[in-house]
């Protein structure tokens, strides 16, 4: 199943400018998500990181991967409308750059569940090439 950046904004509250996916490209509503990020050198965060060598912040790319984590929960029945808050992000590495041009694979699965709180093992890539990898605890409220 796929959904465009119009379904996306129905499901995930965030908005401009921290709106960090394009596209899904696949979903398992309760199980994974995977999305698109397409970064373009005309994002804020360029204006500052770097003027001189752009390239994405990391913490950006976990917050889309934690977006599309989100589009996994919140299309699970009953998790309509809630809203999904970072519970913490652990063992984060990153193994290459996300600069202007290129298009971010975003991979999260959810591995575990207990009430409202839960982790997602979540992966980026870019041309196949692993670029951020991380696994994510999420609160439901």
């Amino acid at each position: 199943m796929e959904l465009d950046s119009n379904q996306i904004a129905k499901i995930n509250p965030h908005r401009y400018p921290f709106a960090l996916v394009d596209r899904i490209i696949d979903y398992k509503p309760g199980e994974m998500a995977i999305g698109r990020k397409c970064v373009s050198v005309n994002e804020m965060q360029f204006l500052g990181h770097f003027p001189e060598y752009h390239v994405m912040p990391g913490v950006l790319i976990v917050e889309a991967l934690a977006q599309v984590g989100c589009i996994a929960i919140l299309t699970k029945e009953g998790n309509e409308g809630k809203l999904v808050f970072f519970g913490g992000v652990d063992k984060c590495r990153f193994k290459g750059q996300v600069k202007p041009g290129d298009v971010v694979e975003l991979h999260c699965t959810l591995t575990k569940q207990r009430g409202a709180i839960g982790k997602g093992d979540a992966k980026a890539y870019v041309d196949g090439k692993l670029v951020c990898q991380a696994e994510l605890t999420f609160a439901i409220n």
